[in-house]
């Protein structure tokens, strides 16, 4: 854009709706550079390009808005919001206070049917690892860490998570193909969920710390590299390893 069957269903359905189509356009837009800083763009000029009504239009940019990737302003449009390696960072601390924790109400709370569901999940993701189908795989995934939150009693949690996964995957590339599999992403669940079937909520605890840890370390590598093409590799693993420490901070 220039400037101016035996699978359980999953709760968030792997076909967007335009918004989220628009929200997907303009992330792709910003990622791939088309679309910067610096410059305006306006709801009827994405309408055009998009081929969709204005109204789904807005409603995606508001969202984006929400997540802190634009800004409106009256009689200007919209323009991007420069984001920070700390804005990532910043997320996953917020998740590690929620996630480990809930797992490990899971493990002790969790009734027969939360685990088949879980389990039903994991085959859903396996199978979509098989397909190499990774919209498909990362609804999967998002649905796992929904149920983990639904059998631990985090019903805020689970609305705060769900605004925090789309912050993410806006100012985030996946990390597959790049960083990892996606059947290694997979086998990171696997010690979670074993250890919520057996009702172990300390593992539980650890094996959900470990994947989000790893995840978001993943993401803040990404991140910083992006910002400061010109890093070396050490310069790129202090400035991670700074920024990890201040602001996921473990007290």
């Amino acid at each position: 854009m220039t400037p101016s069957s035996s699978s359980p269903t999953p709760r968030v359905t792997a076909a967007p709706n335009m918004a989220t189509q628009v929200m997907n356009h303009v992330r792709d837009c910003i990622h791939d550079g088309t679309m910067s800083t610096g410059n305006w763009y306006s709801v009827y000029q994405l309408s055009e390009e998009l081929g969709i009504s204005r109204s789904p239009v807005r409603d995606g940019l508001l969202r984006l808005e929400e997540a802190g990737l634009i800004e409106f302003v009256r009689n200007r449009g919209f323009r991007i919001v420069e984001s920070q390696p700390s804005d990532v960072a910043d997320i996953f601390d917020l998740r590690l206070s929620i996630e480990p924790n809930a797992a490990a109400r899971a493990a002790r709370d969790r009734s027969a049917d939360e685990l088949a569901h879980m389990k039903d999940i994991i085959a859903a993701m396996k199978a979509s690892c098989t397909d190499g189908d990774e919209n498909v795989f990362f609804t999967w995934d998002q649905e796992l860490h929904d149920a983990i939150l639904a059998a631990g009693h985090a019903r805020r949690g689970r609305d705060i998570l769900s605004k925090l996964r789309t912050h993410t995957r806006l100012l985030s590339d996946s990390t597959v193909r790049r960083y990892r599999s996606l059947e290694q992403v997979h086998s990171e669940h696997l010690p979670i969920i074993e250890a919520i079937a057996v009702r172990d909520s300390e593992a539980a605890h650890t094996a959900m710390t470990e994947h989000i840890t790893a995840t978001g370390r993943l993401l803040l590598e990404q991140a910083v590299s992006k910002k400061h093409p010109e890093y070396s590799e050490d310069e790129l693993s202090t400035a991670i390893e700074e920024i990890w420490q201040q602001q996921v901070a473990q007290f």
